[in-house]
């Protein structure tokens, strides 16, 4: 299978802090390259589990008695490494977003570069699809999703007009889509705004941002005292979620403090943001919204 190189690879394993008989986790495996690189770490008696619902991901797995690779949405981590054994780990990654291979792959519909249905499921089992969400939500659900997930000031006025549209014809493909929402395309700015329309779709499809928080909130729990995340996010909504839960363990109003003005977190960050250098981003262009923060369980 056709995977780009891994963003950030040296700074996200590096962020681990691998020890040779650790126990850690790479929860968007991929094309396996943050994989290879952290058994490349580890010693003999070190255990990488890898999660990735998508079943072309599976293609690429790791011939090595140290690793598995399990096919689910690391929305469930806790759950499946139970399964096997696992209580506590040393590290967990997550690289998260769409990954090369997806976008490049016409038919699963991620890319606004190719004419394809609507369907953008990272998880090619799953009922909901892109063309679930244009074509059967109503149009406040769909304003919604544009507006919270695509931060598109256009959303109200989008969702009529599909709303509208798809009472005559279902909206079936890419070219359908773009073809209704023609008039908030001006030629200028058309492949940003309907970046933006493709990620609040995509968003909604794969729940990203409930499987993130669903996420977070277990990776906190399954580390050892000074086990470490290291994750990679590439818009906004996921990096303003992560920076939030790593400084106060919450994703919405603020902890309870102390008569001192003090508040106890989960995690302490570890450094700063890393971002990728001008050189990374020159031979990988996924990588030029990287941003790597890294965080230490207390």
């Amino acid at each position: 299978m056709e995977y780009h190189s891994p963003v950030l690879l040296k700074e996200t394993v590096d962020g681990l802090n691998i020890k040779e008989d650790g126990i850690y986790v790479d929860v968007t495996f991929g094309g396996g390259g943050h994989s290879k690189e952290i058994l490349n770490r580890l010693g003999d008696e070190g255990r990488l589990f890898a999660f990735d619902q998508d079943l072309d991901a599976l293609k690429n797995k790791i011939d090595d008695p140290r690793f598995t690779l399990i096919n689910e949405n690391f929305r469930y981590v806790r759950r499946f490494l139970r399964f096997y054994g696992v209580k506590k780990v040393d590290g967990i990654l997550a690289d998260f977003g769409v990954s090369s291979h997806q976008f490049d792959v016409a038919e699963r519909g991620f890319s606004t570069r190719f004419e394809a249905d609507l369907d953008m499921r990272m998880n090619q089992k799953s009922e909901l699809s892109a063309y679930h969400v244009v074509n059967d939500y109503d149009e406040e659900r769909l304003k919604n999703v544009f507006l919270q997930y695509g931060e598109l000031r256009a959303a109200p006025a989008m969702a009529r007009l599909i709303v509208g549209y798809r009472e005559q014809n279902p909206i079936v493909t890419s070219s359908q889509l773009k073809q209704v929402l023609k008039k908030f395309l001006p030629p200028r700015h058309e492949n940003k705004v309907l970046a933006q329309i493709y990620q609040a779709i995509r968003i909604e499809v794969n729940q990203e941002i409930e499987a993130l928080k669903e996420f977070l909130l277990q990776a906190s729990d399954l580390l050892c005292v000074g086990g470490r995340l290291s994750l990679i996010s590439y818009h906004s909504l996921e990096d303003r979620l992560v920076k939030r839960f790593i400084r106060n363990g919450m994703f919405e109003g603020e902890p309870e403090r102390d008569i001192y003005g003090n508040f106890e977190v989960p995690l302490k960050k570890v450094n700063g943001l890393i971002v990728p250098s001008k050189e990374e981003i020159a031979l990988n262009n996924r990588a030029r919204s990287a941003k790597l923060r890294i965080a230490e369980k207390l």
